[in-house]
């Protein structure tokens, strides 16, 4: 067995010990679980960078069972893109370990929180260092369990519990398709292991149901729903979701199959409308959000289809480096948005404002943050998201498996997100570090529905976080501006099989995008002092807000119609089914106390009764004989 298994085994193994802890708010019982988990995510990243350095891919196969003629095998393959991937998870998993220490300092559940942070980690390892589909298979599912476990980690929110029901339905519609799809891989091919399924011809059916359930995990259009309300869960599992796990679990499993989709212009073609239009409706839905970790949800939503859109166009290199430059600045933003949070005592930015004056390094994280969103040069961010246009740009012309009409496609949407990017990501850093606090009430016609003064208390000053949170901040902002250079590294270039770096007249565009939409969010800002730029939106804003109400229309076509089925079956149960049954119960119940009846009468009158039957009997054998 080779030292890559560590990778995934060690957080695994001390989440499971971790979950065996009391759970408590005093110090005895707080400080084993956090030890546990920060271990955990420790070694993890101490055994990749071990395997980095080593510069050696890590392969290791063993026989599992046979069904028939089908060999199931369970192994490990870490190469060098893989170890790059799980380098990125074991760190923002070590910095949300870390950070969560502080942030949940008066959670009574934070044992079982931190040790299904470890396994949640442990289960990302698995899937990217599997050498065969079961192991991986295995890793896809714990990651869906523990989801649900942290999403509704808060029990005193009442939204928790719905959004973790959500995340968990949602992404087993999807799961559904992904485990027919890998079954269909291991049938055909004979096997699990993943370097025999790749040499073997794919089913095109397969290949479109696994990306059902790569909808479902990583937040792509039409599954992608659950995302925004599993805000709902603690601001570091937002981090690890929307960063480096869950999310990004769906497009790390497409690029290790790539050699399957690049023979499938179908599923390539399906690949690329799912990624166009999840990067459209992410980056218009981020628009038009109050609540500050919805915006970054939505452009979660929004970044996860560049990165589907690459590999549609057939650039998995690309997708993968904006993968580990998303990791990084995705992460960081959320921290920042919960030290922000944790300082003002809100997520409404309708009730922030001014807090660059008080907050001066959650605000420069931020502001390297949302610039690396946005494709700001010379952060991370620009580097890989002008590798996924240039990417779209050659598909425009032809030549590879992918339709060159899909190339059109998903060109054009990644370009007028830069711009709608550059809008909303100005827009959060206005409306909160710049004008004035808005923390005492109302500030205008945007101000949050509902609102009750009696139940708003002002916050304490606001402040930028403790060490403990600070330093995971200050730690992820290191990689959101430096990783991008990482394409001038030629290890790194040669392992993610990236083109030279560039700059050409295609990078050009996507800059002037860029300028023209922070710009416009900076002119409403200051033309109308105080007011949200969003207000501009006009009468597409709660459109906007609603995520285009797929929510309702799921509910109205789907969860309706279901609900509707099943009231039906029960009803048919109950009333035919059950009915039947108890009916032929009870008759035999009757029918029998009848007989018993009878066998209880006096025998005289038992008597009279046989003899009467049997006059009748004859009586009747006269009268129908002499009629025939």
């Amino acid at each position: 067995m080779t030292a890559a298994a560590l990778i995934p085994a060690v957080p695994l193994l001390l989440g499971l010990i971790g979950l065996l802890l009391k759970p408590g708010d005093d110090e005895d019982r707080r400080r084993p679980a956090a030890i546990l988990g920060i271990t955990g995510a420790a070694i993890a990243l101490v055994v990749t960078l071990g395997c980095l350095i080593t510069g050696r891919t890590q392969e290791w196969t063993a026989h599992w069972v046979s069904l028939g003629d089908i060999q199931l095998t369970l192994g490990v393959s870490a190469g060098h893109a893989a170890l790059y991937i799980a380098l990125a998870v074991s760190v923002v998993a070590l910095a949300v370990q870390v950070y969560s220490v502080a942030y949940l300092h008066d959670d009574p559940r934070y044992a079982p929180y931190a040790a299904q942070v470890s396994l949640f980690t442990g289960a990302m390892l698995l899937v990217v260092t599997s050498g065969d589909l079961i192991t991986l298979l295995v890793g896809w599912e714990v990651m869906g369990a523990c989801s649900y476990l942290l999403i509704g980690h808060d029990r005193r929110l009442p939204e928790a519990p719905a959004a973790a029901v959500k995340a968990f339905l949602v992404t087993r519609v999807g799961d559904v398709g992904f485990l027919l799809g890998v079954a269909i891989l291991i049938v055909d091919a004979r096997t699990s292991e993943i370097s025999a399924v790749l040499a073997h011809p794919p089913h095109p059916a397969a290949l479109i149901l696994i990306l059902a359930g790569v909808a479902g995990k990583s937040a792509q259009f039409p599954l992608h729903t659950w995302l925004p309300d599993a805000m709902a869960g603690p601001t570091p599992i937002s981090a690890l979701i929307h960063a480096a796990t869950m999310v990004a679990a769906g497009v790390y499993v497409v690029f290790r199959l790539y050699p399957l989709y690049d023979q499938s212009p179908a599923a390539l073609a399906v690949l690329g409308v799912m990624a166009a239009i999840t990067i459209l409706l992410g980056a218009l839905s981020a628009t038009a959000q109050d609540d500050l970790k919805r915006v970054l949800a939505w452009s979660t939503v929004s970044q996860i289809g560049y990165m589907t859109g690459a590999l549609a166009v057939g650039s998995p290199a690309a997708a993968l480096f904006h993968l580990l430059t998303h990791a990084a600045f995705k992460a960081l933003l959320f921290l920042a948005a919960g030290a922000v949070i944790h300082a003002v005592g809100t997520n409404y930015l309708s009730r922030m404002g001014g807090l660059r004056e008080h907050m001066p390094v959650t605000f420069w994280s931020f502001v390297v943050g949302l610039g690396a969103l946005a494709g700001l040069p010379p952060l991370a961010g620009f580097w890989s998201k002008e590798n996924v246009l240039t990417a779209a740009a050659h598909a425009t012309e032809g030549g590879g498996a992918t339709p060159v009409w899909v190339g059109w496609v998903v060109w054009i949407a990644a370009l007028f997100a830069v711009a709608v990017t550059a809008w909303y990501a100005t827009r959060l850093l206005l409306r909160v570090f710049f004008g004035i606090s808005r923390a005492h009430g109302p500030d205008g016609p945007d101000w949050e529905v509902g609102f009750d003064d009696a139940r708003y208390t002002e916050p304490e000053a606001p402040h930028d976080p403790p060490a403990a949170m600070r330093w995971p901040i200050l730690l992820l902002a290191v990689p959101s501006v430096l990783l991008g250079l990482a394409a001038y590294a030629p290890g790194f270039r040669t392992a993610l099989e990236l083109e030279d770096p560039h700059l050409s007249v295609a990078v050009v565009l996507p800059l002037i995008l860029l300028a023209a939409g922070a710009t416009a969010a900076w002119w409403l800002w200051r033309e109308v002092p105080g007011v949200d730029p969003a207000m501009a939106l006009g009468r597409a804003r709660p459109l906007l807000a609603s995520g285009f109400r797929l929510d309702e229309m799921q509910d109205r076509f789907l969860v309706r119609p279901v609900r509707a089925l099943a009231r039906a079956v029960t009803t048919v149960d109950e009333k035919v089914v059950d009915a039947a049954v108890e009916g032929t119960g009870r008759t035999t119940s009757t029918v029998g106390a009848a007989l018993a009846y009878a066998h209880r009468i006096p025998l005289p009158a038992a008597a009279a009764a046989v003899l009467a039957g049997a006059l009748l009997l004859g009586t009747v054998a006269v009268l129908f004989g002499a009629a025939a």
